[in-house]
C-alpha cells in the first residue's frame, strides 16, 4: 500500500456495504453477524444424524405431525367400535385410506422443505467458510492514507481537521486535545464528529483563542492501532498583529490577581489596527466594545499591556475607560512606544483580550544623516555619588554607523543639562560620577555619527543619589499597642576613632575604557560618615598611584578611567574619616582593561511566510551566542531596489516578527541583525524573496443559492462562488439537503460538484427543501453558506422565463459598473428574447429600468449612477409570454472606483505579436485572470493565447483579423472584484497591425531619404543616410527601373560607419530626367527611398548643374567672386561695391549706367580683391542699370545691379537709417507765418519716410501746418499758431530697422505766440469758393467763425454791403455759426459774396463766386472739394 498522502477527495476508495453508517452501527452488525456465523458453525457440528437429508428440528417435527396423526386414529377406531354397522366400518375404512394418504402427502412435502432446508444451509456454510477466508485476507491494522494538516485560522472561523484511515475491521477512531480526550457531548456546540467513506472529521466551530492546541486522531482495530496529529493556531485578526498561543509566545502577559465580582460578557465593536507613528506625534489607540449587563457600579476592568508590561498612567501614556470605549493615548511618541499593544477587560466570567502592534519611526533629524534616538534609558546600581545608565541603539538600515554615545544629566526640577562624557563612549553603558547626595537625577543619551549627532532619547525615570547600605543599618522593632524601636548600627557600633579598611574589593565591571570597583564598608564603620580612596598600580611597576586625591568618594563603589589599553592593574581602597585614614585593603587581582561582552554574529537562516495581504511573518535562527543580547533588527527592501527600510525601530527580544506595511503583490527581501550592548552584528544572508499575499485558509462561503428550475421529481440549483478561495484554487462544492422543519441536514453529493449549478434528484412532490453549500480547497472545507429559502417541490409550468443566475458585478468605477448573469435553466414556453436590467439606491423602494428595451446580450454597462452612493441589482428575462421571474438581487454594490484602479492596456511585443495585457498587485497563488471577449470567457485556442505570469497576464492574438473587433474583458478571481474591460475599434485595431508589421517586417531607421545636391563643377550627388548600418549591409541604386553599377559616369560610395551611401553622376543631362531609387538590406530590416525627378523638378535640377558648370567655366578666368552690391557710409554716401578674384595686370575693369561708361577719377586697384563707384547724395536722377566689367585673354565677367524700385527704396531706408541717428534735436524758429521745428541731419530726402505728430496725433500737411525740409533739414510749419497748437511735437524718422524720435514741448513756449495770431477773428470753415445753384431754389452760405473778444461778421456781395430783407436773411448762432440765406435765387444774384470776421486783433475775408443757372440749362462743371482760402485783416484795417 502506498504510503503518499492525498487529499480525501482526489482518492478512489473501496467500499462494502456500510456506505452511509456510522463507525459504531457497523461495530455491532460486525460483531452481530461473527456471533450468528459462529453459533450456526456450532450448531452445524452438534447436530445428529439424520441422514444425509434430515436434521434434528425437521424429525421432531415429523414425529409430532405421526403422532398427532395416530392419536386421531385411535379416536376414530374407538368410535367405529361404538357402532357395529357396516356402514360405519366403510366409512372407517374410507377415512383411514385418506388418513393414509394425507401422511403420505405430508411426509412427501416435509422431505421436500427438509431437502431445500439442507442445500440452504450448505450454501450458508459455504459463504460462511469464503467469508472467514477473505476477512482473514483482508483484516489488517489501521492505516493512514491522509494524514491531519494543521490549520492557521483567524478568530471566530470555524475549522475542520481531516483525515483517511482505512483497516479490517473497521478502526474505532477517538479524538484528543492536548492528550484530552474530546467528546462532542460535553460541549456538542463546539465540536462536531463525523466519518464518512473511511474520512473522519473533526469540526471545531467558531474557533477561539483557547482552541489553540495538538489535536490528535487514534484509530483502533483488532490488530493494531495508528495515529496522527497537527497544529491549530487561531489568530486574533487578519489585519492586525495576532497574539501568539501558549507554548509559541515567548512571553507570557500576566494575568491580574484581582477579580471583578460579577459576570459580564464583553464584545470588541471598532478595534485599533496595527499603527504607524513618529516620533514626537500625539496618538490615541481606540477600542470600542458591547460590555452586557452594562452595570454602572459594577464594571470590568481595563488594562493595557506593552509586550508583557502593564502600562499605567504617567507624564507619556494616559489611560481611559468609559462609555463603552477603552483608550491609550500618547502625549508625545517615542520608539521606547513600541511594541505589541494588548487591551484586556478583565470579569469573572474570563477575560477578553485583543492586541495589535504599534510601530514608531524616527523623527527627522535635525542634520541631515544623523542617526536616530537610542532609547530604554535606565539607571542601575544608584549611590551617593555614582549611577551606572544603559539604553538601547537606534537602526542605522540608510545612515552611516553609529560611532559614539553622548550621556546628559539634569537635576529633577532644572532644565540645565549637563553633557557627562567629553569624548563619545562606544558601548551602551556608561558609569556616571560626580553626583550630590540626595539630589534627584534624570538622564538621556544622544548618538553619534559621522554626519553628526541625533536627537536625545526620551529621559530616564527619576534616580535618587543615596547609598542602600544605609536603609541596611537601621531597624524597627514594633512591639505591642502600635510602638515601635528603631535601632541603628551606629549607636550599636559606639564611637570608632579611625576605620578599618574595606573589604571585598573587587571589579564588579569591565570594559576597554573603564573598571568599576566595588567594596563592602569596614565593619564597624562608626557613626562618622565615611569617604573612600582609590589607589591603582600598573603590575610589575612596584608604585602606587592614588586616583581620586582631589574628591574623595563617598560609595562603596567607583568607575576608574584613563587606564592604558593592554595593561593589567591591581587596586586597593582606604577608608576615612575624621580621625583619620585606614589601613589599604587587600590587593585585588590583577585585572586588565578589556570588553567582556562582544559583538555579537550574525543570525542564521532567515525565512519569510506568507501572513496577510500587507505583511509577512519572518523568522530566524539564532546567532551561536545570544548571551546579553538587546533584540533583533529586521530590514526589508523590495526586490531590485537595493534599498532598505527599517521594519522595528526598537529591538525585539524572539526570533519571529511580523513585518507590516507592506504593499500587496510586491517582492521583498529580508535581513537580520542581533545587537547588544556593544554594537550590531553583520547582517545576515537575505531571505528569499517572497511576494506580499494572504496565507492559505478555507474558502469563504458561497451565496445567493437560487432555484432555477423543478419538474417535481428534482430542483435544479444556482450559487455563487465564494468571494475569496483561501489563496488555493477551489476545487469543487459540498451540498447538503433538509426538509423544512427538521433539523438533521443529509448530503446530496459524495463528490465534489465542479460547477456552480446542480440538480438534486429523488425529492418528494409539493415538499419544501432548504440547501446548504461549502466549498472545498487544498486546505479544506470551508464553512457552509447560509441556509437558501424554503424551495417548494413543484413543477414548473408557467410560460414565462425562470430566473437568471450568477449575477456578477465588475468594472465598478465612479459613475458606472458592468452587470454580468447567465441565462435561465428553465426558458419558459418560448425561446428567452432578451433581459431587462433594474437597480435601485440600498433603503429606497423604488426600482429603476436601466435599459428601455431588452438586451439580448447576457451583460449590461449600467451608466450615470452617483459616485458614492450604494445600488443592487436584479435581471428579468424576457420571451414571448412576458417578463419572468426576477433573478435574485445582487449585494450592495458602492460605485466608486478603487483607489490605483488598472485598466487593461494594448501594445505588440518583440516579435512582432498583439496583446492585451493587464496587471493585479492583488493576484494571489489562486487567483485566474479570466479573459473574454463580449463578456463570453475566450476558449478559442486556435485565435488566442493567454500567458499568465504572477500578477501579470496577456491575452495574444495569433492571427488577429477584423473578427477581433469588439470589447474584451478580464476578471480576477480571489480578489475584491478587481476587473476592466478593453474596446477593439477599428482605429485601435489599424494602429497595432501597423506597428505589428513594422516589428514583424522590420525598416532600417533613415536620418535622411534620397536627396540630391548640386556640386560644384555641375556634378549631381544623390545620397541617403541611415541611422546605422552594419558591415553586411547591402544596397544599390536603381534608375528608372534599370540598376546602376559603379563607374566613371555613376560614382557609387557607401560609408557604412555613417551609414551614407551615396552616387555622383559626373554629367546630368536631359537624358537623366525619371525616378532614382536606393534599395538598402541589413540582416531582416530592409528600407529603400526614391526621388521623382521628372518635369519641373528635373529642369530646376538640370538648370541648377548648368548654372554651376558655367560658373566653374567662369572662375576659370577673371570673375566677380561678390558681384555688384551697395551700402551707406555713415556720411550717406552711396556706395556701389564688388569683389573681383583671378584677375592679373592685363585685366580691365569698367563702369557703366545704363549702357554709357562711368569715368571715374580713381582707377580701381584689381589686386586688393575690391572694387566701388561712390554716389554722393542720391535722388532720383542717379536711378538706373549699373554694371561692371571683367575682361583679360582668359574672359570676360560682368555684374549688373539695378539700382530702381525696391533696390531704390531699401536705400532710402538704409539714409534714413543714418540719418536718423544723426537727428539733432528740435528746434523752433519764428517766422512771419507762425513757428518752424526744425530737426537737422546729415542727409534729407523727401522720399525718406518721415512723421510729425501732435500731441500722439500724426500730422497732416496742409495750410495750417505744412511739412518739408531741405538737403540736411526737415521741418514743419505752424502757421498762426493758437492755444491748441500746444502741447508735444515728435518727429519720427524710419529706417529699415529701426525708427528715430526727435521731441519737443511746446506748451510752455507762449512768448514765441503772437496773441494777434490767437485771439484775432477768423472763418475756421465750412464754405466752398464757388456755388453752383439752380435758379428758384433757396441758397444757405453757412460757416463758424471765432474770436476773442468775440469777432463782428459782416456779408458782402460784389464787394459792396447790402441791407438784409426778406430775400436775404443773416444769422448768428451761439456767436459761432455764421449763415446767409438767399430765397428764390434768380439770375441776378449771380455774383461774389464775401464775409469779414473782425475784433480789435484782426480778422479774415473769405469770397464765394455763387452762379444762378436757369432749369434746362447745362449745370456749370466745377471741381468739387475746392473750399475758399481765407485773407487775413489786420488789426488797424477798418470792416
Amino acid at each position: 500500500m502506498s504510503s503518499v498522502a492525498m487529499p480525501f477527495y482526489q482518492r478512489r476508495h473501496k467500499h462494502f456495504d456500510q456506505s452511509y453508517r456510522n463507525i459504531q452501527t457497523r461495530y455491532v452488525l460486525e460483531e452481530y453477524a461473527a456471533r450468528k456465523a459462529a453459533s450456526r458453525q456450532a450448531a452445524y457440528y452438534e447436530s445428529p444424524g439424520l441422514g444425509k437429508t434430515t436434521c434434528r428440528l425437521c424429525a421432531r417435527r415429523a414425529r409430532t405431525l405421526a403422532h398427532e396423526a395416530i392419536q386421531e386414529s385411535r379416536k376414530r377406531t374407538h368410535e367405529q367400535k361404538s357402532h357395529a354397522s357396516e356402514e360405519k366400518r366403510i366409512r372407517f375404512a374410507s377415512e383411514l385410506s385418506a388418513l393414509e394418504k394425507e401422511i403420505h402427502t405430508a411426509r412427501h412435502h416435509a422431505r421436500e422443505h427438509l431437502d431445500r432446508l439442507a442445500i440452504q444451509r450448505m450454501v450458508e456454510e459455504n459463504m460462511a467458510l469464503e467469508r472467514h477466508a477473505v476477512e482473514e485476507s483482508i483484516s489488517r491494522a489501521p492505516e493512514i492514507l491522509v494524514r491531519l494538516r494543521s490549520h492557521t485560522v483567524w478568530e471566530k472561523m470555524s475549522v475542520s481537521l481531516c483525515f483517511t484511515v482505512q483497516g479490517f475491521p473497521t478502526p474505532v477512531v477517538q479524538w484528543y486535545k492536548n492528550e484530552e480526550l474530546i467528546t462532542p457531548a460535553s460541549d456538542p456546540a463546539k465540536y462536531r464528529i463525523e466519518s464518512k467513506y473511511g474520512v473522519h472529521v473533526l469540526h471545531i466551530n467558531r474557533a477561539d483563542f483557547d482552541d489553540s492546541a495538538t489535536y490528535s486522531a487514534v484509530a483502533t482495530n483488532v490488530h493494531g492501532q495508528a495515529s496522527t496529529n497537527c497544529a491549530v493556531i487561531v489568530r486574533r485578526f487578519r489585519e492586525d498583529e495576532e497574539p501568539h498561543p501558549a507554548g509559541i509566545m515567548p512571553f507570557h502577559l500576566p494575568l491580574s490577581y484581582d477579580v471583578c465580582f460579577t459576570h459580564i460578557d464583553v464584545q470588541f465593536l471598532e478595534k485599533f489596527g496595527v499603527t504607524f507613528g513618529t516620533e514626537g506625534e500625539t496618538l490615541t489607540l481606540k477600542c470600542s466594545m458591547l460590555i452586557t449587563p452594562d452595570l454602572k457600579r459594577l464594571r470590568p476592568r481595563a488594562e493595557w499591556y506593552r509586550d508583557d508590561v502593564l502600562i499605567k498612567d504617567s507624564k507619556w501614556t494616559k489611560l481611559y475607560f468609559g462609555e463603552g470605549q477603552a483608550a491609550l493615548s500618547f502625549t508625545h511618541l517615542n520608539k521606547d512606544d513600541e511594541g505589541l499593544y494588548t487591551l484586556r477587560m478583565v470579569t469573572k466570567g474570563g477575560v477578553s483580550e485583543y492586541s495589535a502592534y504599534l510601530f514608531v519611526r524616527d523623527a527627522d533629524a535635525l542634520i541631515a544623516g544623523a542617526p536616530g534616538a537610542p532609547m530604554d534609558v535606565k539607571c542601575h546600581d544608584a549611590n551617593r555619588d555614582y549611577v551606572i545608565v544603559t539604553w538601547k541603539p537606534p537602526n542605522t538600515t540608510s545612515e552611516s554607523p553609529v560611532i559614539g554615545y553622548f550621556v546628559d544629566k539634569c537635576e529633577v526640577g532644572l532644565e540645565n543639562w549637563v553633557q557627562c562624557n567629553d569624548a563619545p563612549v562606544k558601548i551602551c553603558k556608561y558609569p556616571v560620577t560626580g553626583l550630590y547626595e540626595g539630589r534627584s537625577y534624570i538622564f538621556r543619551v544622544r548618538a553619534v555619527n559621522s554626519a553628526g549627532i541625533s536627537r536625545p532619547s526620551r529621559v530616564s525615570e527619576p534616580v535618587a543619589a543615596l547609598d542602600p547600605v544605609d536603609l541596611e543599618r537601621t531597624q524597627t522593632i514594633h512591639v505591642d499597642e502600635g510602638r515601635k524601636i528603631v535601632i541603628s548600627k551606629d549607636d550599636l557600633e559606639g564611637d570608632i576613632q579611625i576605620p578599618g579598611p574595606p573589604t571585598n574589593v573587587h571589579a564588579s565591571e569591565i570594559s576597554k575604557t573603564y573598571v568599576v570597583l566595588s567594596w563592602d564598608p569596614p565593619v564597624p564603620r562608626g557613626r562618622e560618615p565615611l569617604t573612600y580612596f582609590i589607589e591603582k598600580s600598573m603590575v610589575g611597576s612596584g608604585s602606587w598611584q592614588r586616583v581620586n586625591a582631589q574628591v574623595a568618594v563617598k560609595s562603596p563603589r567607583y568607575a576608574v578611567f584613563d587606564l592604558a589599553e593592554g595593561k593589567s592593574y591591581v587596586f586597593r581602597v582606604l577608608s576615612a574619616s575624621k580621625h583619620g585614614v585606614s589601613d589599604p585593603s587587600e590587593i585585588t587581582q590583577p585585572i586588565q582593561p578589556q570588553d567582556t561582552i562582544v559583538v555579537p554574529s550574525a543570525p542564521g537562516r532567515v525565512v519569510a511566510t506568507r501572513n496577510t495581504k500587507t505583511s509577512v511573518v519572518v523568522q530566524w535562527d539564532k546567532p551561536k551566542h545570544e548571551e546579553d543580547l538587546y533584540g533583533y533588527y529586521i530590514d526589508y527592501s523590495v526586490v531590485g531596489s537595493n534599498r532598505w527600510e527599517p521594519s522595528n525601530h526598537k529591538p525585539i527580544k524572539y526570533n519571529r516578527f511580523v513585518v507590516h506595511g507592506l504593499e500587496t503583490g510586491e517582492q521583498y527581501v529580508f535581513r537580520v541583525k542581533a545587537v547588544n550592548a556593544v554594537g550590531f552584528s553583520e547582517n545576515s544572508q537575505e531571505s528569499e524573496a517572497i511576494t506580499v499575499q494572504a496565507a492559505l485558509t478555507c474558502p469563504s462561503y458561497p451565496h445567493g443559492i437560487t432555484l432555477l428550475n423543478c419538474d417535481g421529481h428534482s430542483m435544479t440549483l444556482g450559487w455563487k462562488a465564494p468571494k475569496y478561495s483561501g489563496g488555493s484554487p477551489i476545487l469543487g462544492y459540498y451540498m447538503d439537503k433538509r426538509e423544512a422543519n427538521h433539523q438533521n441536514w443529509h448530503e446530496v453529493n459524495s463528490s465534489l460538484i465542479t460547477r456552480t449549478i446542480y440538480t438534486v434528484e429523488d425529492l418528494t412532490e409539493d415538499a419544501f427543501y432548504e440547501f446548504r453549500v461549502a466549498a472545498a480547497n487544498l486546505v479544506g472545507i470551508g464553512q457552509p453558506s447560509d441556509p437558501s429559502e424554503h424551495f417548494k417541490c413543484k413543477a414548473w409550468t408557467m410560460p414565462e422565463p425562470g430566473p437568471a443566475y450568477e449575477l456578477t458585478v465588475c468594472e465598478v468605477r465612479n459613475t458606472s459598473l458592468v452587470l454580468l448573469w447567465k441565462a435561465p435553466v428553465y426558458e419558459g414556453k418560448s425561446p428567452i428574447t432578451g433581459y431587462l436590467v433594474d437597480y435601485k439606491e440600498v433603503d429606497t423602494e423604488d426600482w429603476i429600468t436601466a435599459n428601455e428595451k431588452p438586451t439580448s446580450k447576457r451583460y449590461f454597462k449600467v451608466t450615470d449612477l452617483h459616485e458614492g452612493h450604494t445600488y443592487v441589482f436584479k435581471v428579468r428575462a424576457v420571451n414571448d409570454a412576458g417578463v419572468g421571474k426576477s433573478s435574485e438581487i445582487s449585494e450592495p454594490v458602492l460605485v466608486e472606483a478603487r483607489p490605483g484602479t488598472k485598466e487593461i492596456f494594448s501594445g505588440v511585443d518583440d516579435e512582432g505579436n498583439i496583446f492585451l495585457a493587464f496587471e493585479c498587485k492583488e493576484a494571489t497563488d489562486a487567483s485566474h485572470f479570466a479573459w473574454g471577449k463580449s463578456y463570453e470567457e475566450i476558449d478559442d485556442s486556435d485565435k488566442f493565447k493567454i500567458e499568465t505570469e504572477g500578477n501579470h497576464s496577456k491575452l495574444y492574438f495569433k492571427n488577429p483579423d477584423k473578427s477581433d473587433l469588439g470589447t474584451y474583458s478580464v476578471s480576477v478571481s480571489d480578489t475584491d472584484g478587481v476587473s476592466s474591460s478593453f474596446v477593439m475599434d477599428d482605429e485601435e485595431f489599424e494602429r497595432l497591425m501597423t506597428l505589428s508589421n513594422e516589428i514583424k517586417n522590420p525598416t532600417i531607421p533613415l536620418k535622411s531619404e534620397l536627396a540630391y545636391e548640386v556640386l560644384e563643377k555641375g556634378e549631381v550627388r544623390f545620397w541617403i543616410q541611415a541611422e546605422s548600418l552594419s558591415p553586411d549591409s547591402t544596397f544599390r541604386f536603381v534608375i528608372n527601373d534599370k540598376e546602376v553599377e559603379n563607374s566613371d559616369r555613376h560614382k557609387i560610395n557607401c560609408d557604412r560607419s555613417n551609414g551614407i551611401i551615396e552616387m555622383v553622376m559626373d554629367r546630368f543631362t536631359i537624358d537623366n530626367e525619371g525616378t532614382y531609387t536606393v534599395q538598402i538590406q541589413d540582416g531582416k530590416a530592409k528600407n529603400q527611398s526614391s526621388l521623382v525627378l521628372i518635369g519641373d523638378a528635373f529642369k530646376a535640377v538640370l538648370a541648377d548643374s548648368e548654372l554651376q558648370r558655367k560658373e566653374f567655366l567662369r572662375k576659370q578666368g577673371p570673375h566677380f567672386s561678390e558681384f555688384l552690391y551697395w551700402e551707406v557710409t555713415e556720411e550717406c554716401e552711396v556706395l556701389l561695391a564688388c569683389k573681383v578674384a583671378n584677375t592679373k595686370k592685363e585685366t580691365v575693369f569698367k563702369w557703366y549706367k545704363d549702357g554709357s561708361g562711368i569715368d571715374v577719377d580713381e582707377v580701381p586697384d584689381l589686386q586688393k580683391g575690391e572694387c566701388h563707384l561712390s554716389i554722393p547724395r542720391l535722388s532720383r536722377k542717379d536711378e538706373g542699370v549699373y554694371k561692371a566689367t571683367l575682361s583679360d585673354d582668359r574672359g570676360h565677367d560682368v555684374s549688373a545691379l539695378e539700382l530702381s524700385g525696391k533696390v531704390y527704396d531699401d536705400i532710402i531706408l538704409a539714409l534714413s537709417r543714418v540719418s536718423g541717428k544723426s537727428a539733432s534735436p528740435l528746434k523752433i524758429l519764428c517766422t512771419e507765418e507762425g513757428i518752424r521745428l526744425q530737426c537737422f541731419l546729415k542727409y534729407y530726402n523727401e522720399e525718406m519716410k518721415v512723421n510729425w505728430s501732435h500731441r500722439e496725433s500724426k500730422i497732416s500737411s496742409g495750410e495750417k501746418m505744412k511739412i518739408g525740409g531741405g538737403e540736411d533739414v526737415a521741418w514743419l510749419q505752424i502757421g498762426e499758431p493758437t492755444e491748441k497748437d500746444k502741447g508735444n511735437y515728435t518727429f519720427e524718422i524710419f529706417g529699415d530697422k529701426e525708427s528715430y524720435k526727435r521731441t519737443l514741448d511746446l506748451s510752455g513756449q507762449g512768448i514765441f505766440i503772437r496773441p494777434d495770431l490767437h485771439d484775432r477773428g477768423k472763418v475756421i470753415g465750412g464754405l466752398p469758393d464757388v456755388v453752383t445753384i439752380m435758379d428758384g431754389k433757396t441758397l444757405n452760405l453757412t460757416c463758424t467763425v471765432f474770436g476773442n473778444p468775440d469777432p463782428e461778421v459782416v456779408w458782402f456781395k460784389n464787394d459792396k454791403a447790402f441791407e438784409l430783407n426778406e430775400h436775404y436773411a443773416f444769422s448768428l448762432e451761439q456767436g459761432k455759426y455764421a449763415s446767409l440765406t438767399i430765397k428764390g435765387v434768380t439770375s441776378e444774384d449771380s455774383g461774389k459774396y464775401s464775409i469779414h470776421v473782425k475784433n480789435k486783433y484782426g480778422g479774415e475775408t473769405v469770397d464765394v463766386t455763387v452762379s444762378v443757372y436757369k432749369h434746362g440749362e447745362t449745370m456749370p462743371e466745377i471741381k468739387p472739394g475746392q473750399l475758399a482760402k481765407p485773407r487775413r485783416i489786420p488789426p488797424s484795417e477798418e470792416v
